[in-house]
């Protein structure tokens, strides 16, 4: 009621209102904490429920592994199961893998794609060893004129191996070709190759090969491992003969004890023998012909021939003709018999005039066995003269040692003309000295010598002239005369 009041009065509803909106949303926010504590307390309730009605959850690689085949389920299911590793059945398909993997000339994939270190990063500490030549090309002798050589390079001075390597010299190695060619076409062996689809591995040269070693044969580094002399039988050959022969080689022929011992061995248990044939009790071997007695004479008759004759061999002129020979006598023979059937009697009359007959057989080839052996090539002598006129040689070849006596004509004989009138009555020993004498002196006549005086002195005059030119430039002068 007070004047004074009602000047503060808005200053005090100010002050009002503050206090009741902090009142009210302290009662709000009593109201909604409660409100979560009831809501937490009956998810807490709905989910053991839930919890205890549903099964527990299981994750992706669990239900994976549960769902994954074995390697026995996997090798069950397909038709090649030797090609199943431990790690196919980790594939997105494995039968499909398998498929793959078992099908015909396929190539595998590298064993070590699964390998986290480096591939051959295990070969580090062993040492590689040099490049070996074959047999066939170190028999040509190469290795020691390698070696020759390398020992005169190591003489050389510095300054020499500098300038070969900027100005090599090639062909230091002299081998024959012969040699060459014999090594490379004659002696040269197929190196080892590796079949398709066969890859490396790391290790893959330490491993024993076992398709090279047979059963039953031992060689010489396992005889002195196990300290086996000559003649002596294995340690193992006792126990084979108490047990019998190895199951998985019912074939295999082992001395001692299906086969007979090799010659100067001895039975018995002293050190070097081949302890006791395993026998029956009347004496008959067990398990094979222990003392060779059981061998039988095949007959010669049941033998088929072996033939020796290489196939595709060339056949020689004579077995051509020969054969040629006897081709014509069968056709011969057929067509006689031919003819004699059913032809009429002849009338005994003939076309041909007696004596002009055709001859049965007519030889058009010609006969190779009378012929002498042509060669390929003869070699001619050669002789060593003085150098003789101007354009005279040193060598000559002796060409009478080619020809031999078969010469018809002689480079100094002399024909000689004469009439049958003179031969009728008879030639005297001087007449034909005589016309032999007529005959020289006719030929010195029209032989006319040649003269090379001409060509001599053509040639000289040349030889003049370009030396006085020569002479002429030296003594001329070789600058020219400088005018103002």
């Amino acid at each position: 009621d007070k004047p004074e009041y009602e000047q503060f009065k808005n200053i005090f509803n100010h002050f009002i209102s503050r206090e009741e909106d902090e009142e009210g949303d302290e009662e709000i926010k009593e109201k909604d904490e409660e409100k979560e504590k009831d809501e937490d307390k009956s998810n807490d309730s709905s989910s053991d429920e839930d919890e205890e009605s549903k099964e527990p959850v299981i994750g992706k690689k669990k239900l994976k592994k549960m769902n994954r085949l074995t390697v026995a389920e996997l090798k069950q299911l397909v038709n090649k199961p030797e090609v199943v590793e431990w790690v196919d059945v980790t594939a997105a398909d494995p039968r499909l893998l398998i498929s793959l993997k078992s099908y015909k000339n396929t190539v595998p994939v590298p064993q070590h794609w699964s390998q986290k270190r480096k591939y051959l990063q295990g070969k580090r500490g062993i040492e590689k060893l040099p490049f070996e030549l074959p047999d066939f090309i170190k028999q040509t002798g190469i290795m020691e004129l390698r070696s020759a050589v390398k020992e005169k390079e190591d003489q050389q001075r510095l300054k020499s191996k500098t300038r070969e390597r900027t100005q090599p010299k090639m062909g230091k190695l002299d081998i024959d070709y012969q040699k060459l060619h014999d090594a490379f076409f004659r002696y040269q062996t197929k190196p080892k190759l590796t079949i398709h689809g066969e890859l490396y591995y790391e290790g893959k040269e330490f491993e024993t090969k076992l398709k090279e070693k047979k059963p039953g044969i031992l060689s010489e580094e396992l005889k002195a491992a196990l300290n086996i002399p000559a003649l002596a039988a294995p340690p193992w050959l006792i126990n084979m003969q108490r047990y019998g022969p190895p199951p998985s080689y019912p074939n295999l022929k082992i001395p001692g004890l299906n086969a007979p011992i090799p010659e100067g061995a001895q039975w018995g248990y002293q050190p070097g023998g081949w302890g006791e044939a395993p026998v029956d009790e009347y004496g008959q071997p067990l398990y094979g012909d222990v003392f060779g007695t059981d061998y039988t004479d095949v007959p010669e008759e049941h033998i088929q021939p072996i033939e020796r004759t290489l196939w595709g061999e060339l056949e020689s002129e004579e077995e051509r003709e020969e054969e040629e020979e006897e081709e014509e006598e069968e056709e011969e023979k057929e067509q006689e018999d031919i003819d004699a059937q059913g032809l009429a009697t002849p009338s005994g009359l003939t076309s041909v005039a007696s004596g002009l007959e055709t001859p049965d057989v007519i030889e058009l080839r010609k006969d190779s066995r009378k012929q002498e052996e042509k060669t390929l090539y003869t070699i001619i002598p050669q002789k060593e003269t003085t150098i003789t006129g101007f354009m005279g040689s040193q060598h000559i070849y002796n060409m009478d040692a080619v020809t031999g006596g078969n010469k018809r004509k002689n480079a100094n004989d002399i024909e000689v003309a004469l009439n049958p009138e003179e031969l009728e009555e008879g030639l005297d020993e001087d007449t034909v000295r005589r016309k032999y004498e007529q005959q020289m002196e006719m030929e010195k006549e029209s032989q006319v010598k040649e003269d090379f005086s001409d060509m001599v002195a053509e040639h000289a005059q040349r030889q003049a002239k370009k030396r006085k030119k020569m002479e002429d430039t030296k003594s001329g002068k070789k600058y020219k005369d400088f005018k103002f």
